[in-house]
Formats: C-alpha cells, structure tokens, sequence
C-alpha cells in the first residue's frame, strides 16, 4: 500500500483547505466539462433544438452529472470518481433520435429507456452481482479494457485537436511543462496543471478573438452569444421532465441496456484505476457494488431530470494521475458547483464557450495517461506467460477492430458487420449485439472473460493473487 501511496499529496479522506479545495474541484469541472457539454452540443443539432433549448439540456446535463457525482462519492464507491455523460449510449440516442425525429419526442423516449436501464443497473449493484464477479475477472482482463476506455475515443484527440494546432499545442504543452517540469519546483503546478494550461489557452483565444485575428467560424473564437442569450437562471418548469412525461419503447429499451452494460463494464476499470492511483489498493467489492448502484441510481435521477445516462468519467481519474491529489472531498466539492452550474444558466453558457481546440488537447492529454493505467494493471498479472499475452493481445486488437468493422463505413462504403447481423437476426435484437459490438471495451471484456475464466491458471499467473517477491 505504501508503494501505491507513494507521491499522493492528497488522499481519499484528505481534506485540503477551503479555498486549495475549491480551485482543486473547479479543476475536475473544467477537465469534465469539455465531454459533457459536447454531448448535449451534438445531439442537440441532431433532434432540431433552438438554441434556447440546447442552454436547458446543458443546464440539465450539469445538474445530473452533479448529483449522480454527489451520490457517488457519499453512498457509492466513495473513491473520488466524476460522473457526467456516457460516450457508450450514443449509439442507441441517435437510433432513438432517427425514429422519433423531433427534440421533445426523442427526449421522452430516451428518458423512458434510461430510466428502465436503471432499475437493471440498480439492481445488479443492490444484489452484489457486481462484487461476485470480481473473482472472475482478472487484471488480464481489466488491463485491456482500461487501455481501451483511453485507445478508443482517439476519433476525438487529435482530430479535435488538430482545428487549431497552435492553441490545443499550448494545452498539450502546458500540461506536461507544468505537470512534469515546473510541479518539481512548484508546488502551484504540481496541483493545478490543467487548470493553468486551459486558463492561458482560453485568455489566448479572448485575446486574439478581442482584436479580429479569430473571427466567427474560427476553431478557437469565443462565441459570446450562448452567454448573452441565455438566462440567469434555469427556469423552474424545466428542472423535471422538461421535455414531457416519459415514453417507453422496447427496442429502445434494450438499445439502450446494452449502452448500460458497455458502461458498467468501463465504470468496472475506472474503479480500479480510481483505487489505484489513490493509493487505495485494489477496490474491496462493496465498493464495486455501491458504485454501480450509485450510477444506477444517478441514471434514474437523470431520466426525471432530462438529461443523459451517466457513468464514471476516465479524464478526472487521469487527473488524479497528474495532480496526486485523490481526495473524495474535493470531488464533492466539484459535484456542488456541478449543480449550482445546471441551475445557474449564464455562468454554465459561459463555461460553454471553451473553444473545440482547448477540449480537443485536453483530450489528447489525459486519454493516453488512462491507457497508461491499463498497461500499468496488466503488469499485475504474469506478463512472462504466453496465456496471459495471448488473451490480453486477442482482446486489445479485438477490442479496436471489432467495432471497426461493424461501423465500418469509411473502409467499405456500408457497414458489412451491422448488415450481416441486422439480415440474421430479429432488428431489437441486431440492435443489441450491433451497440455491444461497437463499444470496443465490451468486445474486450467479452473476449478476455470468455478466455480468462475457461484456460486454465493459477490466481497468480492471473493476477488475483500477488505472487510472493
């Protein structure tokens, strides 16, 4: 435990000072910000939202990444964990937005289907099946999983980064001057590097926007207008089922379970990178259990309250990486302006203007690190045992080709694993395997579980077991 402690300025209990507190958590809101606005930022355009409208379902989207946050670090797994808005449920989001067409309508049916996916997540966590797993699932299997959570939102690194090189570079630069050169020296940096590389990013863009260098349609412009057209205040009628009582559909329904078993899956590593990174070991299975019933339970708050399904956030658990400061109470303290963002309207429109280049180094970071964790799990397991390689590397590769190949337009003009699954099987079930296929963390937990649990090994060689020095 020492050894995994080592470097941690802050631990799970620690509380820091106020005001250090408060500047620590506004660090994990900026460093979240970024995915969960842009989720609402995407499919909003896609269901014909005004403007106006998109301010409430960022609003809504912040208050529930809150409050599921709040809940995670007091009854669930108390390890310092963001919750915000889930990549796995596009999927099933845009096929219940191609349906339903209208913002409202896609908006009650989604709500149904998060609220009915909760109950199954609530229940998988009330009932321990979670923690009785735990046997079964080996670092040879987490490694590859966590790795992924990083390696497969590279669609969103670079390519986001690279609207506008010169400010995601100063992000980038930033991030490892301060995290990795001046924190030696600097007690300021070694806290706050993130913080620091997105205030002089984001003053660089008011700057350049100030004097017309960047101007409207530019990557990094500050557009100003979702500040000025916003209200103060999230409206009160807005604040339960702002788009309509919801809609359930059965198909949507199962869509959308499998987002939810894709983000268990993925909440299943963040936990132990989490831990580990605190210097909290590995995750005792209360802990697993009250985290994924926690995350059940912010779901269904987030049904009622109009946003998206949630689930751990991997950026944030990087950030523990960076700033060794693990502290559960300033996660808390984060949660609290997460909901004084979702209510207050213009200070979380203003937030929003973080221009795309800024996100997109920020990405570019913070996932590679997380990979770093999966590499850093699987080194707990037997790395000289051509067994281990063999299902570690099998689940990896699968794990990024797979969905490349259900998705697979770009290389083939259609999408041949979709078409072959969609022309075998009923559609509510070509759905399902079609959403768990796609989500490359899946694929490897599926594949690494399969083969982990039927080739035979001792808990040693696995992992489960630390093998006496």
């Amino acid at each position: 435990m020492a050894e995994l402690a080592k470097g941690i300025i802050y631990g799970i209990e620690d509380k820091p000072p106020i005001g250090k507190r408060a500047v620590l958590a506004l660090q994990h809101v900026l460093t979240m910000f970024g995915s969960t606005v842009s989720v609402p930022l995407l499919l909003g355009p896609a269901m014909n939202m005004t403007p106006s409208e998109i301010v409430i379902l960022v609003s809504s989207v912040m208050l529930c990444s809150g409050i599921a946050t709040f809940l995670q670090v007091t009854i669930g797994s108390r390890l310092p964990i963001v919750q915000g808005v889930s990549f796995s449920f596009l999927a099933p989001f845009f096929a219940i937005i191609a349906f339903a067409k209208t913002g409202n309508l896609s908006m009650q049916y989604i709500a149904g289907a998060i609220i009915l996916g909760a109950f199954i997540e609530i229940a998988i966590g009330h009932f321990k099946l979670i923690g009785k797993l735990r046997k079964y699932i080996s670092p040879v299997v987490i490694g590859p999983v966590i790795m992924l959570i990083g390696l497969s939102l590279f669609k969103v690194g670079a390519p986001k980064a690279g609207t506008y090189w010169p400010i995601s570079g100063i992000v980038i630069l930033g991030i490892v001057l301060f995290s990795q050169v001046f924190s030696k020296k600097y007690k300021f940096f070694r806290l706050f590097p993130i913080l620091s590389a997105i205030v002089i990013a984001y003053l660089a863009c008011v700057f350049f926007t100030f004097i017309g260098s960047f101007g409207p349609g530019h990557p990094a412009y500050i557009n100003m207008s979702i500040v000025s057209d916003s209200t103060w205040f999230k409206p009160l009628d807005s604040i339960f089922f702002p788009w309509g009582l919801p809609k359930f559909h059965v198909g949507f329904f199962f869509a959308v379970l499998a987002g939810y078993l894709a983000s268990m899956i993925e909440s299943f590593g963040d936990y132990h990178a989490a831990a580990y990174m605190s210097g909290a070991g590995d995750p005792t299975e209360e802990m697993l259990n009250k985290g994924i019933r926690s995350e059940g339970l912010g779901c269904l708050i987030t049904g009622v309250l109009g946003g998206f399904a949630s689930t751990s956030y991997s950026e944030n658990i990087g950030l523990i990486g960076i700033t060794k400061v693990a502290s559960r109470h300033v996660v808390m303290l984060g949660a609290g302006f997460l909901i004084l963002l979702g209510f207050f309207s213009k200070f979380g429109a203003l937030v929003a203007t973080i221009p795309e280049p800024i996100v997109g180094g920020l990405y570019t970071a913070l996932f590679g690190l997380i990979s770093a964790v999966g590499i850093q799990q699987l080194a707990r397991a037997d790395l000289s045992s051509d067994r281990n390689l063999m299902i570690a590397g099998l689940s990896l590769f699968m794990g990024l080709s797979m969905p490349a190949y259900i998705e697979g337009v770009a290389a083939f003009g259609y999408a041949p694993g979709a078409d072959a699954i969609a022309a075998a099987l009923p559609k509510a079930l070509a759905d399902i395997v079609n959403s768990v296929l796609s989500t490359g963390m899946a694929v490897a937990a599926l594949i690494g579980l399969t083969l982990d649990n039927l080739i035979p090994a001792s808990d040693e060689e696995r992992g489960i077991i630390q093998a006496a020095k």
